[in-house]
């Protein structure tokens, strides 16, 4: 049988797989269209010059203008808003990463006593809803004089246990093998050092996607900035800073779109930068 009648029956094939695909098709784009609509006015609207409402339908502005991108920063004070959320997403990625992976280093190897139990409690806690334990955890971080302070709005949102994150770690710890132990311990290496020298950047994959959940969990926040920030406006976040776009008598709809567009940029290049991460270590995760 020749090369061109053995590649008909291929070709065929493909022809009627797409075929099948096509209701599939005709059912998604309309709503994947649906899906993105939102985003791309958001955009639009930052850089239009008329009124966002005065032909809602139209993408295209007719006048470019990066005026309200200038209004937000500076009369909407996203200038201090963005600083501040910059400030504690990187001390809540610090400390979710550093004592997820602890605690993940720590149920993944070894026998420890009572792990199962702790496992337990740990998925236990992730069906609380947050909003139930904001007083205890403002309480706490009232007696320690950290209230109205980034500090504190910090400590709040990575002291709950990140219960994801250490399931991760763990059961990427768990499948390591026992012989990368062994030689550290025969070397002299302790524990301590066994888990920064050897643990820790084996699971860069794991690192990278508990980075992206966090970053983008203490970017987006507002409960907690809320509850902790109350009497210091400027000490806000760009969570809780966006609604200082809606005024009693009316809402900057065209700054409220610019900012929008800045809180969001920063997280898609984030994202972008650390997706091989993501992909690895929840390929990693499932395959555990």
């Amino acid at each position: 049988m020749s090369g061109s009648e053995q590649a008909a029956p291929r070709r065929k094939k493909r022809s009627w797989r797409r075929l099948r695909q096509l209701p599939t098709h005709a059912v998604m784009l309309p709503l994947a269209i649906l899906w993105v609509y939102p985003f791309i006015w958001m955009v639009s609207t930052a850089f239009k010059a008329e009124s966002p409402f005065a032909d809602a339908l139209r993408l295209i502005p007719e006048v470019f203008t990066l005026d309200n991108f200038q209004r937000a920063w500076d009369v909407g004070n996203f200038g201090q808003y963005f600083f501040n959320t910059v400030v504690v997403t990187a001390g809540v990625v610090a400390i979710v990463i550093i004592v997820s992976s602890l605690a993940g280093y720590g149920l993944g190897r070894g026998d420890m006593p009572g792990r199962k139990l702790i496992v337990g409690a740990l998925v236990a806690t992730m069906f609380l809803p947050s909003g139930y334990s904001i007083i205890p955890v403002f309480l706490l971080i009232d007696s320690l004089g950290l209230n109205n302070s980034l500090a504190g709005v910090i400590l709040a949102m990575a002291g709950p246990a990140h219960v994801v994150a250490i399931l991760l770690f763990m059961g990427y710890f768990a499948a390591l093998p026992k012989e990368l132990e062994e030689a550290a311990t025969i070397d002299g290496a302790g524990h301590p050092r066994i888990y920064a020298r050897i643990m820790l950047p084996l699971a860069k994959p794991v690192v990278g996607t508990v980075a992206i959940f966090n970053i983008i969990g203490a970017w987006n926040a507002f409960l907690v900035p809320l509850v902790f920030t109350l009497t210091r406006p400027d000490l806000r976040t760009i969570g809780v800073g966006m609604y200082s776009f809606f005024g009693e008598f009316g809402t900057d709809w065209s700054a409220l779109a610019a900012a929008a567009v800045i809180a969001i940029a920063p997280i898609v290049v984030v994202f972008l930068w650390l997706q091989k991460f993501f992909i690895e270590g929840i390929a990693g995760a499932v395959k555990n």
